[in-house]
């Protein structure tokens, strides 16, 4: 049954199945965007958390350290209690639409990009800061160049949001409602499909989940190794 199973998913996978590519299309859009959104607002706090040295810094450290364990069910739970016709956001109409889909991702990703971020930072050479000071540069540039220094790091720290929210199933079956051919997406259309007893859609999806987060960990192994031969 299982091998059954994946040559009839890779055949539909390579004869272009609308359902399939429509179930990507949905998946690949929502995470990008989430990815990049979350990306925006967690690379500067990352970076602030792993170079600055405050009052609180741990307790900061700590908290993203928790957060990055958030149950994606409880997430969902949290945002659908905010945007439902009951809840505060509830006139905007997010609820099974794709933009509800990519807040409860953008809630995920957030603590894990900034952590991974503190943590790469902090693993930074000191020397790269007390150099650029020297040199008369301010606190933005200082930070700027050792972002630039540790692109790896930072890569490396939104390919994790990016796979975290890629391989979600709790917060976008409970925002998006797997509505087919529009918030339908391949973990969601995975579980609906086997459900079902579709084995070999369910197979064409899962090979597309592990090529996509195969592609961005080689992307992200190629600038760390890039960045390795030029230090």
């Amino acid at each position: 049954m299982i091998l059954e199973g994946i040559s009839e998913g890779l055949n539909l996978l390579f004869c272009g199945d609308a359902e399939v590519w429509s179930i990507v299309s949905v998946s690949v859009r929502v995470s990008a965007c989430s990815t990049a959104i979350a990306a925006a607002l967690a690379l500067p706090v990352g970076l602030l958390v792993g170079q600055g040295r405050f009052r609180g810094r741990r307790i900061v450290l700590t908290v993203l350290n928790t957060l990055m364990a958030l149950p994606t069910v409880l997430v969902g739970l949290l945002v659908y209690a905010f945007i439902s016709r009951s809840g505060p956001l509830g006139g905007w109409e997010l609820l099974y639409t794709p933009a509800a889909m990519i807040v409860g991702q953008v809630v995920l990703a957030f603590p894990i990009i900034a952590g991974f971020t503190a943590a790469g930072m902090e693993k930074a050479d000191p020397r790269i800061l007390l150099t650029v000071r020297a040199l008369g540069a301010g606190r933005l540039r200082s930070l700027l160049t050792a972002a630039a220094e540790g692109r790896a790091a930072l890569a490396g720290a939104v390919a994790a949001g990016f796979g975290r929210v890629f391989a979600e199933v709790g917060v976008s079956m409970m925002l998006g409602g797997n509505i087919r051919g529009s918030t339908r997406n391949i973990t969601t259309g995975i579980a609906f499909e086997t459900g079902k007893g579709e084995f070999a859609l369910g197979v064409a999806l899962g090979v597309v989940l592990l090529g996509v987060a195969l592609g961005v960990n080689l992307l992200v192994s190629a600038l760390g190794f890039r960045s390795g031969r030029r230090a």
